[in-house]
């Protein structure tokens, strides 16, 4: 099917098997366990000489159409399911890697992200650096020979920084390791990674795949010959499993993934050109204008800037938190990609358990917001951010 549709198709019909009711949307299979026909066809479906579903904490067949759906989208030959975007990369890391191997990391990744590979992942033995998102010298001047793995985000989140997926994936081969990237911002209606040369694609499918704010969910795709064995190995033993409801309703939120990008996307880029003519602010950051230090290197790679809109507002945090508390409409939040557009303040949010030293490496200071252009009425939008760039 994947060679035959195109991308709107594929987010509405791919992976869909339907049972012997014959039903029309995909079914959901709410069921821990599922029931053999024999004691032979139990031992075959354990030792995966059968392919069949087994336990739901790695085989569920709701969770398999999500799978083969956003495999389909992303060109993957593979993908795992996991139970949020940070288990996603905890499995990627933790079925991949082993102690006393390298990693080379973006230090304009998430917060979390950002945790997780300086203490928690430092404490089983992985060696991490961090490096600029933009300056492919130095990511190549961080290879060591245990280098097996470079992560990034492109777009970062907050500032929206454009990594050349091409260039680092040159990088990674050079050094017979692989390159991953979090496509998050962009999903596959804006951005290929693998089509760039990358290895890997990591999802937090919470945000832009479901859409609408409503589950967790998490995904890791790349080649069956990477994923089945290493991050398909650590799900099955480890469990951070994507439930089968999470599942069917990201696969609702999939069908309509493009006409949201693309509308969000639009009002983000009217949006960031609104916002930059306002006196009170400083600094907008948004790939889709060409103020954007990567702009030609985001359109060149990108299909279009996005939903996510990040500025400096003057007069540090006390300013930044007034046009936060003024709004009345947009949700005070730390998610995105929903169809409500969210703010929030990154420095004492998403990246405040990140050093203030880390924060300011990243170029993430008290100023900066970051809004998650929503579907409501863009003059709706802006009036309700005047309110507090005025106040």
């Amino acid at each position: 099917m994947t060679d035959k549709y195109q991308l709107d198709t594929l987010a509405v019909r791919a992976g869909i098997e339907r049972s012997q009711f014959g039903e029309h949307s995909e079914a959901l299979y709410l069921t821990s366990s599922f029931v053999f026909k024999s004691a032979a066809q139990a031992a075959e479906r354990f030792a995966e000489r059968e392919r069949g579903p087994i336990y739901s904490r790695f085989t569920n067949p709701t969770v398999s159409v999500f799978e083969q759906r956003l495999a389909a989208l992303e060109g993957a030959e593979c993908c795992v399911a996991t139970a949020s975007g940070m288990s996603a990369i905890l499995a990627m890391a933790m079925g991949l890697l082993k102690a006393g191997d390298h990693v080379i990391v973006s230090q304009s990744v998430f917060g979390a992200t950002v945790q997780l590979f300086s203490n928690i992942l430092k404490r089983f033995g992985l060696d991490t650096t961090f490096v600029s998102a933009t300056d492919v010298a130095a990511w190549q001047k961080a290879v060591k020979p245990n280098t097996r793995l470079l992560f990034l985000e492109t777009p970062s989140n907050p500032l929206t920084e454009i990594s050349d997926i091409s260039a680092l994936a040159a990088v990674a081969r050079k050094a017979g390791a692989l390159l991953a990237v979090d496509n998050c911002f962009c999903t596959p209606v804006l951005q290929k990674p693998l089509e760039l040369g990358a290895d890997i694609v990591i999802h937090s499918a919470t945000k832009y795949l479901d859409g609408q704010g409503r589950v967790l969910g998490g995904a890791v795709l790349g080649k069956t010959s990477v994923i089945r064995e290493g991050v398909f190995g650590f799900l099955r033993t480890a469990g951070p499993t994507l439930s089968p409801f999470n599942a069917w309703v990201i696969l609702k939120g999939l069908e309509t993934l493009r006409i949201r990008m693309e509308a969000q996307s639009a009002s983000a880029l009217e949006l960031a050109r609104w916002i930059e003519q306002q006196p009170r602010i400083e600094r907008v950051f948004y790939p889709g204008l060409p103020s954007h230090p990567q702009h030609a290197l985001a359109m060149k790679q990108q299909k279009s800037g996005g939903g996510i809109v990040s500025f400096v507002v003057k007069g540090g945090r006390d300013a930044a938190w007034k046009v936060v508390d003024n709004t009345r409409l947009i949700s005070i939040t730390a998610n995105l990609g929903d169809t409500k557009t969210t703010i929030t303040h990154p420095a004492t949010t998403t990246h405040g358990r990140v050093s203030p030293e880390a924060r300011a490496a990243a170029g993430i200071g008290d100023g900066l917001l970051r809004v998650a252009v929503g579907l409501e009425a863009l003059d709706d939008i802006k009036a309700d951010l005047a309110r507090g760039m005025n106040a």
